[in-house]
């Protein structure tokens, strides 16, 4: 329990006005609680001894009065604060992991399912923010509470009587510290299967068109069923544990208060306390049920706060596979492959060998080969998004290892195959490439992707909402957006990745003539297995199992016997030989 106090020391610390206001106005708030019993105590006593009178009748209930006004305000103060608060550590908490999921490498969600990462952004930001909040009230108010009550029991009634009526309070927390630590393993793995459920449902929905191609519904319905029945089981085990405090707490309480009335009596019997104090000896320990069920509830909160507290810090320790230590600055776009050689963090076999190229600002290479060649590979050594290989990726006569990421990343515009659309306006889609673009540029980035056309036809034209991944657009204009979110920066590298493969014959030459028109003194990278993409390239590699197999122009490359020349001939013949 205190273990999750000490992780979010860092909060409480930074915070520590708000804290201590907190506190001052729950031990005023305490103090205000315990008055009520004492004026029942004194009141029954004057009734019994006949020394009760109107002056005094009405001084007790002022007194009444102003303790429920004041409990009111101090409680409502108290309450706000610590749950304003608790609302502020989830808002920094999800702001810092949203900054770390921006930050993490590809390898990172290789290995994270988005359901999971789902999860701890909102589950468990939740029961860390229950934590933090309930968890924290019903810490200090049960303590300081409970505190309160037994000093007042023992110094205003009897130290003997206080004494035997709590006995069974420690087997109380023994009993319910070990139920604490067996939630918080449970709750873990419940988590995790929530994770894997919400990464059930994510799948679903988006490919719940497929499902459907398939006949698939009840298939994926029973899968589903599946998973949810894990999750319920899995959470019924914790729900179980908890189910364990309320009665535990019952039975302490009856037990303190069988004691307290048969001690009592005998107490009362030899005239060591007064009916009255023995009335209000009660009246205090049924105002103890909340605290002993606090406490209960307390390490029920905490264990589960911490287990989520830790299933959120694992994301924001883990650190970035790329050694980012580089601060050199981009100026030429000049670059050099010599002999570099790549493989995955998580891949047997090399992706690239020996890559040997070579190209200056202003060229075009392009990159062809067959499915699983290598091509988007040799692409992300540009985009710094994986950790360097062996050899040397030279750019404007700088290892890229010295090279400030962020800065080469905005010299670069990349086109990527899955063509990624926000579900926002088409405006707002391209104009995510540069938020500051004019009217005039965003119309020219148009027009180079020869989206125009499709524009027009659309009713509401740039500010058409495409859905969710652009579900309610063709792939060929999603990829013609795509195209003009990068062209819309001007950068100074352009890679296409694969980008025109769903546009016509017709398009893709005006795309590609608006690039050759546009780009004369930029480099432009374009990986693609339509070889008329391609024709105008500067430089042409080939690739095959990650090694470059053919170099040259077009022309050089179709007259020769390679795989580029037996593809050339295949699109002009139309595949017959």
């Amino acid at each position: 329990m205190l273990d999750y106090i000490r992780k979010i020391s860092w909060y409480i610390f930074s915070n520590k006005k708000r804290y201590t206001l907190i506190v001052l106005f729950l031990l005023i708030a305490n103090v205000m609680d315990i008055i009520p019993p004492q004026l029942i105590g004194r009141t029954i006593d004057l009734i019994n001894n006949g020394e009760m009178t109107e002056t005094i009748m009405w001084n007790i209930l002022l007194i009444f009065a102003a303790v429920i006004v004041l409990t009111y305000v101090v409680s409502y103060w108290w309450g706000y604060l610590l749950f304003e608060g608790a609302i502020k550590i989830e808002s920094i908490i999800r702001s810092r992991l949203m900054r770390k999921f921006l930050l993490l490498s590809p390898g990172f969600y290789e290995r994270s399912k988005t359901g999971d990462l789902m999860a701890k952004a909102t589950n468990d930001l939740r029961t860390v923010n229950m934590a933090t909040g309930f968890g924290i009230i019903t810490l200090l108010d049960s303590t300081t509470f409970l505190l309160t009550i037994i000093l007042v029991m023992g110094f205003t009634i009897s130290w003997q009587l206080t004494f035997f009526a709590l006995l069974p309070l420690p087997l109380l927390a023994i009993i319910e510290q070990r139920l604490g630590r067996m939630i918080n393993k449970r709750h873990k793995s419940s988590q995790e299967a929530f994770g894997v459920m919400n990464d059930a449902v994510l799948e679903v929905v988006e490919g719940v068109r497929l499902t459907r191609s398939y006949v698939q519904e009840d298939a994926e319905n029973r899968r589903f069923h599946s998973l949810t029945e894990n999750y319920l089981n899995k959470f019924m085990k914790v729900e179980k544990l908890d189910a364990f405090f309320q009665p535990l707490t019952i039975i302490v309480v009856s037990s303190s208060i069988a004691i307290s009335f048969g001690y009592g009596a005998v107490l009362v019997n030899n005239g060591i306390i007064t009916v009255g104090e023995l009335i209000t000896f009660n009246v205090y320990l049924n105002m103890l049920i909340w605290p002993m069920f606090a406490l209960g509830m307390l390490f029920n909160i905490m264990e589960r706060g911490n287990a989520s507290y830790d299933r959120i810090q694992n994301v924001l320790d883990e650190t970035d596979d790329l050694n980012d230590i580089g601060e050199a600055v981009v100026k030429e776009t000049n670059f050099n492959f010599n002999e570099v050689t790549f493989k995955y963090p998580t891949a047997q076999h090399n992706s690239l060998e020996d890559i040997t190229i070579e190209l200056n600002r202003g060229e075009t290479l392009g990159i062809v080969g067959k499915t699983g060649s290598g091509k988007s590979t040799f692409i992300k050594q540009l985009l710094k998004i994986y950790p360097e290989g062996s050899g040397d990726l030279i750019i404007d006569g700088v290892n890229i290892s010295s090279l400030n990421r962020e800065k080469l990343r905005d010299k670069l515009g990349y086109v990527s195959q899955e063509n990624i659309l926000f579900s926002r306006t088409v405006r707002e889609n391209i104009m995510f490439g540069k938020p500051d673009a004019t009217e005039a540029e965003l119309t020219e980035a148009i027009k180079l992707s020869a989206f125009d056309e499709d524009l027009a036809r659309m009713p509401e034209g740039l500010e058409t909402l495409v859905g969710e991944k652009g579900v309610s657009l063709s792939g060929g204009q999603k990829q013609r957006i795509s195209i003009a979110r990068s062209l819309i920066k001007q950068p100074d590298i352009l890679i296409l990745d694969d980008a025109l493969s769903a546009v016509d014959a017709r398009t893709e030459t005006r795309i590609i003539n608006h690039i050759k028109d546009n780009r004369k003194d930029k480099t432009t990278i374009i990986i693609t297995h339509r070889l008329s993409a391609v024709h105008h390239a500067d430089k042409i590699i080939v690739l095959e199992n990650g090694k470059i197999v053919e170099s040259g122009t077009h022309q050089a490359l179709s007259n020769g016997s390679g795989w580029y020349s037996k593809q050339n001939d295949y699109f002009i013949t139309g595949g017959e030989s």
